[in-house]
């Protein structure tokens, strides 16, 4: 197992940071506002709720692979409480993980066999379900239940999070330290198999996704000058992507080893861009993370309508899916004061490559970003014009929870180095930038040739009247596998946007012949999952039918 070096851990530096500013605010929803203070205390309470029921850590893993945590899921649309219970495990040295709040009985019963929680955190519209799926676990884990308003009653068992909080003291644990090595558990979203849980070090996800790090991209590993930085810091950051998922999270927590304060919009169960928009207007945010085309059509659509300003916006920080030349083009012509960084990275990676600007152009790799050979044996030197693999150094998590085989293929050492090796293919450039290809995962072979369905996407988003596309493979007796595009098109009347004849001889202006799909699909469905990712499944059902 790797030795790692000295850093900070979550819970240490937001005491701190509340000392050191107990009055600023730190979380703001709808028309809640705590101050550093007010959360400290709280996820204190939490902490000695999850204590006094046994919870916390029992002793050393032996493999990497292996977690001598007990476990906190956390179940919950995004808003205070999900932070708290981030926070509050940290603290009692509890790991804490993700949970995907669409998951039905089953598939949360997969992944609760898998991470095996001592304790769920829920909001409490999900009652019904947690009481049934908890029956099916071995050990009956410990139930926190959020109210929502929607009425619900406790489940059978349950305590209610606000009043278990309110009798818990609020002091730190006595004898309970945490520690820069405890896990944190990012589960990944499924869309190349099984989710699989990452086995994050705090103190690693901190000085990487975190972005707990000076300018130049060395880590701050001191306490007082993390506590100076965030005492200096004046951002507020709207978080509308899921904290279900890693985009999310680590803008939320990044944003908190910052010093800055997390904004929620007021809808935490879906997008409504207009209340996105209101929200960081109002609370005059200076940093917003978005999730591809899904997040910044609507958004610009509400910017378009006019009536509202965005002056404080700073960055839109892109990742997990793409934005459309032409819309980036237009948000920045309408916040000609903001900047847009797409970045590019992974669950098991952080972020990798970073792009600025309107145009799709390669990007730039971080310092500990690596461009591997086709073998995965050695490290390719700029200019080298072979397909590669998108790799990372440096601050990279230990591996799966209870998987020592995927650890082993995933997490590799090459040239001397431990690598993690995510999934995307690359090139590198002679320039030393990096031309990303896509996930080998969405990579179609039709007739012998491989097409990166993402570079057909990004082609067919930029034609005219096409609001969405997605890029599937579909058997075919002649080809063994043809390409065809599932489209959301402009209009509301079938017929509307451009035929399949328009579409072809915009794909022909930029794409080889093979690369251009052999049917069409047409849908007025979003092809986008909650999170703005692509929702290939739906995509697949899509094409067989076309």
């Amino acid at each position: 197992m790797p030795q790692p070096m000295p850093q900070l851990d979550l819970a240490t530096l937001h005491e701190a940071i509340a000392a050191a500013v107990p009055d600023r605010e730190c979380v703001v929803w709808r028309d809640g506002r705590r101050t550093w203070a007010e959360v400290a205390e709280r996820t204190r309470r939490l902490a000695h709720v999850l204590h006094a029921h046994g919870l916390g850590v029992r002793g050393k893993a032996a493999h990497p692979w292996e977690s001598p945590h007990d476990h906190l899921a956390l179940y919950l649309h995004n808003g205070p409480e999900y932070l708290e219970g981030l926070l509050g495990a940290h603290k009692a040295r509890v790991a804490p993980f993700n949970v995907n709040y669409r998951y039905v009985d089953d598939e949360l019963a997969q992944l609760f066999g898998d991470a095996r929680p001592r304790a769920i955190l829920y909001h409490a519209c999900f009652a019904p379900v947690i009481a049934r799926v908890a029956q099916r676990l071995d050990r009956p884990p410990l139930l926190l239940q959020v109210r929502d308003g929607s009425g619900t009653p406790l489940a059978p068992g349950a305590l209610d999070y606000e009043t278990a909080l309110a009798e818990a003291p609020a002091t730190p644990l006595d004898g309970v330290h945490p520690d820069p090595g405890d896990l944190h558990i990012l589960y990944t979203g499924g869309t190349t198999g099984l989710p699989k849980g990452v086995l994050w070090r705090i103190g690693d996800l901190m000085t990487g996704p975190l972005g707990l790090a000076r300018r130049d991209g060395t880590p701050i590993t001191d306490l007082d000058e993390a506590v100076e930085r965030a005492r200096r810091a004046r951002q507020r950051v709207l978080v509308g992507p899921p904290l279900m998922h890693g985009g999310g999270t680590w803008s939320a927590l990044g944003a908190w080893c910052g010093g800055a304060c997390v904004v929620f919009p007021g809808r935490v169960d879906g997008l409504d861009a207009a209340d996105l928009v209101a929200t960081a207007a109002r609370e005059r945010v200076t940093r917003m993370p978005v999730v591809g085309d899904a997040f910044a059509r609507p958004i610009l659509a509400e910017l378009e309508r006019g009536g509202v300003e965005l002056p404080e916006l700073r960055t839109l920080l892109n990742s997990a899916a793409a934005i459309s030349t032409d819309v980036k083009r237009r948000l920045l012509e309408r916040l000609p004061h903001a900047r847009i960084v797409d970045v590019l990275g992974s669950s098991e990676s952080g972020f990798q490559v970073t792009r600025r600007g309107a145009a799709d152009g390669p990007f730039v790799p971080t310092p500990d970003a690596r461009v591997l050979s086709a073998d995965r044996t050695r490290r390719l030197s700029p200019g080298e014009d072979e397909l590669g693999w998108l790799a990372k150094t440096g601050t990279i998590p230990l591996g799966y929870l209870g998987d020592p085989e995927r650890t082993a293929a995933t997490f590799r050492t090459v040239d001397g180095e431990r690598v993690v090796i995510a999934g995307d293919r690359a090139r590198l450039l002679a320039d030393g930038t990096v031309e990303v290809h896509g996930r080998e995962a969405t990579t179609i072979n039709t007739g012998g040739e491989k097409v990166f369905a993402e570079e057909v996407e990004g082609v067919l988003r930029n034609l005219p009247g096409v609001l969405d596309a997605l890029v599937v493979g579909r058997p075919s007796e002649r080809w063994g596998t043809e390409i065809v595009a599932v489209l959301r098109v402009a209009g509301d009347r079938d017929g509307d946007g451009p035929d399949d004849a328009e579409l072809r001889a915009g794909c022909a202006r930029h794409l080889a012949r093979y690369k251009i799909p052999k049917a069409f699909a047409r849908t007025r469905r979003s092809l986008r999952l909650p999170n703005g990712k692509a929702d290939y499944a739906a995509a697949r059902a899509l094409a067989a039918d076309a």
